[in-house]
């Protein structure tokens, strides 16, 4: 199927998006499952809270990510929807935790994994900014300061991760900072893996598909049940879905248009299509 095919099935039809990784790969983030990704072992929610070696491993490899993470831009695909809100498009549900569709301009978004430019407080519940922790843990861990590249062109795409985390070789003797307020655990703002997604966000994200007309899913393989809930609840609504992936994904079989490209070009020509 081809574009023309997406934009016959959009013109003139109230439509939400769900995007995934894939989006960001034409910004220098690296997808988890495309081609040439880099098998990895992501800290589980439960071990970040239970050990502080866990918590030690984590903030070494974010204080790595988070420097290469923070220098990524939005491609042409983030922008692109953003034109396309003029064309039916209502809101951005985003698995994505890097900020790129707001960084874009994108005005609805709902973050449905949280946002990684941000850490909450396990003990008082305050939300602060990552990158004034990343000062701190800069100046905390001194002995990192070579490890950790100035920029996301001099970070190996193979050690980086689409959360932020990277692989890191030594971490032994990280120092990991507690809460400013309370002195309580800090973790980032994202939903771990082994950790639920918060039920409000779960039902402003269905209540956005119960609004659309269709569900564009737009750079995800939609491999977890997290994004691959609201292409079922969709498509047991009887609204048609549309996929644009390069790879297969868990919800081909639901997809009334499915196109494998990636989705910077497929959404900037479905933009000047419309």
């Amino acid at each position: 199927m081809s574009v023309h095919d997406l934009a016959r099935l959009l013109r003139r039809r109230r439509w939400a998006v769900l995007t995934g990784a894939g989006i960001s790969t034409d910004s220098g983030i690296p997808d988890y499952r495309g081609a040439g990704a880099r098998p990895t072992s992501p800290i589980q929610y439960d071990d970040f809270v239970s050990t502080a070696q866990t918590r030690q491993r984590y903030w070494a490899r974010s204080l790595l990510g988070f420097r290469s993470f923070g220098a990524a831009r939005p491609n042409p695909g983030h922008r692109a929807l953003v034109t396309l809100s003029d064309h039916g498009l209502t809101t951005v549900i985003t698995q994505n935790v890097d900020g790129l569709h707001q960084a874009g301009g994108s005005r609805s978004v709902v973050d449905l994994h949280g946002r990684i430019d941000r850490v909450i407080c396990l003990g008082c519940a305050a939300v602060s900014s990552r990158a004034a922790l990343q000062q701190r843990l800069e100046a905390a861990n001194p002995g990192l300061e070579g490890e950790v590249p100035a920029s996301r062109a001099e970070l190996d795409d193979t050690r980086l991760r689409p959360d932020g985390d990277a692989v890191v070789d030594r971490w032994g003797d990280f120092v990991v900072l507690p809460c400013q307020r309370c002195g309580g655990v800090l973790k980032p703002d994202v939903v771990f893996f082994g950790e639920s997604v918060p039920a409000a966000r779960v039902a402003t994200s269905y209540a956005v598909v119960d609004d659309a007309e269709v569900l564009l899913v737009a750079g995800s393989s939609l491999t977890v049940m997290s994004g691959l809930r609201f292409v079922r609840h969709a498509a047991r609504a009887g609204k048609p879905v549309a996929i644009v992936n390069r790879g297969p994904t868990r919800g081909d079989d639901l997809a009334t248009v499915r196109i494998d490209a990636g989705t910077s070009e497929t959404l900037t020509a479905l933009a000047a299509n419309l």
